[in-house]
């Protein structure tokens, strides 16, 4: 199922459900989307039989939610401020649902419980490290990279899987442009504002945004979950979203 809403600043944003139960919220990687991310290979249908309830926002720019051109719909935070926006449009109260992100989506979720925008029961962040949150702007650069030297990449150049990404989600290049300047450095010193018990959930072979098990090793209660994969691949793989849903089951 697909639902449309409108966001604090009214760009309308797609979410989509599968199952029913406790929701858990899940939120997507860079570049990607719901589809791409939790419904195609499988995680959704896994939560559902687990007798969660699968709730997939779009974020701006990606998916089937829109792209505006405009610079001022990408304040600082935007993508957490969305987030806020959904939950309250679902009516999430604190502590009686799940979050869960990959990559993007994890580093979002991160923000938002450590500035106690939400505060979810259990807290799952894959496919994310230290260097992804602390260092954001040196992986910022390199998508920029990738948007601005977008026609003329070529196979064998670092950016060209990422490129290749890109073109086949049908991204708005603009739109993704303004929303990258809109995502700033994480202090990790606040990552001790995120009590719940948390998940770090990374392929063995992604190094993509730094350390995941230094990542749970500053987190208050944090367990380090490997699964198989590179960064890429980690998440078209069933053991993902196996470790999601026994995570969240326990």
């Amino acid at each position: 199922m697909v639902e449309h809403v409108a966001s604090f600043d009214g760009t309308r944003l797609a979410i989509h459900s599968a199952g029913e139960g406790r929701p858990v919220l899940l939120l997507h990687g860079l570049f990607s989307s719901a589809q791409m991310n939790w419904i195609k290979f499988g995680h959704a249908s896994r939560l559902a039989a687990a007798g969660f309830r699968a709730v997939m926002p779009d974020f701006r720019v990606h998916g089937e939610s829109a792209a505006p051109h405009d610079p001022a719909a990408y304040p600082v935070g935007v993508l957490v401020r969305d987030v806020a926006a959904l939950a309250e449009h679902l009516g999430l109260k604190p502590g009686g649902f799940d979050l869960v992100g990959f990559s993007l989506g994890a580093r979002t979720a991160i923000h938002a419980v450590a500035h106690s925008v939400l505060t979810p029961r259990r807290l799952a962040v894959c496919g994310m490290g230290t260097a992804g949150l602390g260092e954001w702007q040196r992986r910022a650069a390199f998508f920029k990279r990738v948007i601005d030297e977008f026609d003329t990449i070529r196979p064998g150049d670092p950016a060209y899987l990422a490129r290749t990404f890109l073109k086949s989600q049908g991204m708005d290049r603009v739109a993704a442009r303004l929303l990258l300047d809109a995502m700033d450095d994480f202090d990790l010193a606040q990552l001790a504002n995120i009590t719940m018990p948390t998940a770090v959930i990374c392929g063995t072979e992604d190094q993509d945004n730094g350390s995941a098990e230094d990542l749970a090793a500053r987190l208050p209660d944090a367990r380090y979950i490997p699964v198989p994969g590179t960064h890429m691949s980690s998440v078209t793989m069933p053991e993902l979203g196996e470790a999601i849903a026994g995570f969240l089951s326990a």
